[in-house]
């Protein structure tokens, strides 16, 4: 019995990702040409396009076969929280990222030119999205999406991180600090150096981008600076805000923790973008802190005209509470870093918040 020929497939295969990756680029292009009057950009995106339309040939037009796909018209939940041009510009780098990684592993037997090239175009794209998710993010878009955002994780040091930040990014999270302290052990069990801290910060910048996630870094301004990160989170006893400002520039983010109405107005006075709110429980996070319950949440809610999260031991049971109290946003670091299914938590809490939003009603 001979070999199936898997060659018609195949042919079908990389058109489609062919077309998926021509099209992800006009995408961008076309962002970078009306939205963003960029020139020096769309040229760079025009040149990666047409390298792939010229070996876009006749044979894999004529394999396509669009009324046999099973996947045709496939769409997913996350496709409708694309709502600002920088999440769309790094869900279409992501798209496209993708497409070509499965032109270059399919096309090696059948189109070795293809192959190289899809190869070629991907490593420049990577260094490429940087600067277009720099050029869509200034501070307005930034604050945009922060205000829109309703769930925010922070990370502890774990030997799955990179995965559960995916995980919890394909659930939903827009917002994401990475949160590093000394005394933390890195993946190998040994104490966390500035290098490890850094590998991990860029990778998680990267996830970020490709989910059209903010990225946040907790205290390291450096770090937040060497990867491009949104922004910076600060404790009372980090930097005072107006030199974290001087260093960051008026676009990035700034976030302060606080235990009292008047050090949320004082963050409000220093120019933060948004606050955080508690420990409303007591929580190992935050070892020998008094917790300060939901009396000041619900003063933050009456009082902060900037984004607060109430954070500090919360998590699906106690969401109720917090909720009733004016808490329309959340941080947590467990209720996602510890679940069983980081993603599955991530869509669960999301759908709590998004429904005592929506349950509300209007003031008489």
């Amino acid at each position: 019995m001979s070999a199936p020929d898997h060659a018609p497939a195949v042919l079908r295969l990389l058109d489609a990702n062919l077309d998926r990756a021509r099209e992800g680029l006009r995408v961008v292009e076309d962002w970078c040409r009306f939205g963003l009057d960029r020139s020096d950009l769309v040229a760079r995106l025009k040149d990666l396009r047409q390298r792939l339309g010229v070996l876009h040939g006749d044979r894999y037009k004529a394999a396509r076969h669009t009324a046999t796909d099973s996947a045709a018209g496939l769409g997913h939940p996350a496709q409708q929280q694309r709502q600002l041009p920088a999440q769309v510009v790094a869900a279409n780098c992501g798209r496209v990222q993708e497409a070509l990684r499965v032109l270059e592993e399919f096309g090696r037997g059948i189109d070795a030119p293809l192959a190289a090239e899809a190869a070629a175009i991907r490593y420049a794209l990577y260094d490429l999205e940087v600067e277009l998710l720099r050029a869509c993010r200034g501070g307005d878009q930034r604050r945009q999406l922060l205000a829109a955002c309703r769930l925010y994780l922070i990370t502890s040091p774990s030997p799955q991180l990179e995965g559960m930040v995916e995980a919890a990014l394909r659930g939903g999270v827009r917002l994401v600090q990475y949160r590093a302290k000394e005394g933390g052990l890195g993946p190998d069990g040994l104490p966390l150096t500035d290098a490890v801290r850094l590998r991990q910060a860029q990778a998680l910048r990267q996830l970020c981008s490709r989910h059209g996630a903010l990225f946040v870094v907790n205290d390291r301004i450096d770090i937040a600076l060497a990867v491009d990160a949104d922004g910076v989170h600060l404790g009372q006893g980090d930097l005072p805000p107006a030199l974290a400002r001087r260093l960051l520039g008026p676009d990035r983010l700034i976030g302060r923790s606080t235990h009292a109405l008047p050090q949320l107005q004082q963050a409000v006075a220093d120019g933060c973008d948004y606050v955080g709110v508690g420990p409303v429980n007591a929580t190992p996070t935050k070892p020998g802190r008094e917790p300060v319950g939901l009396d000041y949440v619900r003063q933050a809610a009456a009082a902060s005209p900037i984004p607060f999260f109430a954070i500090g031991g919360i998590d699906a049971t106690g969401l109720a509470a917090v909720q009733a109290a004016g808490g329309e946003r959340v941080a947590v670091v467990r209720a996602i870093t510890e679940a069983a299914d980081p993603e599955a938590a991530s869509r669960h809490l999301l759908h709590l918040l998004q429904a005592g939003v929506s349950c509300e009603q209007p003031a008489q």
